[in-house]
C-alpha cells in the first residue's frame, strides 16, 4: 500500500522543498513537495500528516548496556520499581530468568522506539535479548532517506519530541495526546 507522509520539511535529503516521503511497502518510494508527489501518486495513496519534521532515525550506539544492563519494568510494577530502568545493586537484587529479561528487553525497545530510533548497535549476548532484538525490526546501521531505501524514519515535533517511529514502511510508534 502506497502512504504519503506529509510534514513541514524532510531533513538530510539533497530534494529542495520537500515535505513529504511517498511509502511503497517497505522502501521509500519518492521524496519531495507534497503538492507534486499528492498529483502523482495521491489517488493511489492514504495521506498521512504529522505536525513536524521527518528525519533519518535515530542510531542507539549503547543499546546492548541499555538492554542487557538495565531491567525495563513492567507497568504493573511500577509501584514497587518505580518506572525507570533499574541498574546496578537494584538490577542485581532481582530474580532475573530468560522469560524476564525477554520481557525487558522488548519494553527497552519500545522506550527506544518511542525516542525515533530506527537503528541499534550490539553484539547482544543474553539470548532473550538477542531475539527480542531480531523480532524488533531494527536494523544494525542507519539507512539513508532515499528512493529506493528501506522506509525507517522518524518525525520529530519542535518540541524535539518522538511523534512517530517507522520501520520498514510500519508504525511501530506513534504518540499519544
Amino acid at each position: 500500500m502506497l502512504t504519503i507522509h506529509r510534514v513541514r520539511a524532510v531533513e538530510d535529503v539533497s530534494a529542495e522543498d520537500a515535505d513529504a516521503v511517498v511509502v511503497d511497502g517497505a522502501r521509500i518510494a519518492a521524496i519531495g513537495p507534497y503538492e507534486q508527489l499528492a498529483a502523482e501518486y495521491g489517488a493511489r495513496a492514504r495521506v498521512r500528516e504529522w505536525d513536524g519534521v521527518l528525519t533519518p532515525g535515530r542510531h542507539e550506539p549503547d543499546a546492548a548496556a541499555y538492554l542487557e544492563a538495565a531491567y525495563h519494568p513492567d507497568p504493573r510494577e511500577a509501584a514497587e520499581l518505580g518506572t525507570e530502568p533499574l541498574t546496578g545493586a537494584a538490577l542485581t537484587a532481582l530474580a532475573m530468568t530468560d522469560t524476564r529479561w525477554g520481557a525487558s528487553a522488548r519494553r527497552g525497545l519500545q522506550r527506544l522506539l518511542s525516542t525515533g530510533t530506527t537503528s541499534l548497535t550490539g553484539p547482544f549476548t543474553h539470548p532473550s535479548v538477542r531475539t527480542a532484538v531480531s523480532r524488533s525490526g531494527l536494523r544494525e546501521t542507519p539507512v539513508p532517506l532515499a528512493p529506493g531505501a528501506p522506509a525507517d524514519f522518524a518525525v520529530f515535533a519542535t518540541s524535539g519530541a518522538c511523534l512517530v517511529t517507522v520501520l520498514g514502511g510500519r508504525l511501530v510508534y506513534r504518540r499519544r495526546g
